[in-house]
């Protein structure tokens, strides 16, 4: 996997906290859209209903498996904060099963990059799973997620490696000790790209993964 450390992508959300952009698109969650709800932060009213939202999420969680339900409760618990000042502060708000680090996990969920939360409404992350990716900061909560759709990671593994990043290992070889090599996955090409590949990298004596990887990069290079 080749490395582009002079520039790194966004590990973090862009858009408004409480903005339903994700949950929003229809594209993404097709009937869902219609019930997308905002949590403006600084609006009583709104600020209220985060709250509301929050305590009756913190009591109905388990064996939830509409996972855009669960970034609606992350949303609102990120907005409450936001209004709210602090973690204490929201949780002594929403009540019920609120607590503190209920919230302060869901809140980092509501704060992972839009392309993290594409894949968590599709249903290609586990809610649960991005719990543990939250927990990690920088280039290796993207390469972590990634890992979790290429290779069907379970959320213990997920959990494994997060811990691990969290106590100083590389991502690279806290996914390795899960078996998992990172920057691995199946590409499936139109029959004459495949062909015109492995011929090329048969008479270049190179490998075609590493062809790829070079005309991705320079096509990565001009779009930036």
């Amino acid at each position: 996997m080749s490395d582009r450390p002079e520039e790194q992508p966004p590990t973090d959300r862009e858009s408004p906290v409480g903005r339903p952009v994700i949950r929003g698109d229809p594209t993404l969650t097709g009937e869902h859209a219609e019930r997308a709800v905002a949590f403006d932060p600084d609006d009583p009213e709104s600020l209220e209903q985060a709250a509301q939202t929050v305590r009756r999420f913190s009591e109905n969680t388990a064996g939830a498996d509409d996972n855009v339900y669960m970034l609606r409760g992350a949303a609102a618990c990120a907005a409450l904060v936001r209004g709210e000042g602090s973690y204490k502060a929201a949780a002594e708000r929403a009540g019920g099963d609120a607590t503190v680090a209920f919230i302060r996990k869901w809140s980092r969920v509501h704060d992972l990059p839009r392309s993290i939360r594409r894949h968590v409404a599709m249903g290609e992350i586990a809610p649960t799973a991005a719990k543990h990716i939250a927990r990690v900061g920088g280039e290796a909560r993207l390469l972590l997620a990634w890992a979790v759709i290429d290779d069907d990671m379970t959320v213990r593994q997920v959990r494994s490696v997060a811990s691990a990043v969290n106590d100083g290992a590389d991502i690279e070889r806290a996914l390795a000790a899960e078996g998992i090599t990172l920057g691995e996955m199946t590409l499936e090409l139109d029959r004459r790209a495949y062909c015109e590949l492995r011929r090329q990298a048969a008479l270049d004596g190179r490998d075609p993964g590493e062809m790829v990887a070079e005309a991705l990069n320079e096509y990565l290079d001009d779009r930036e």
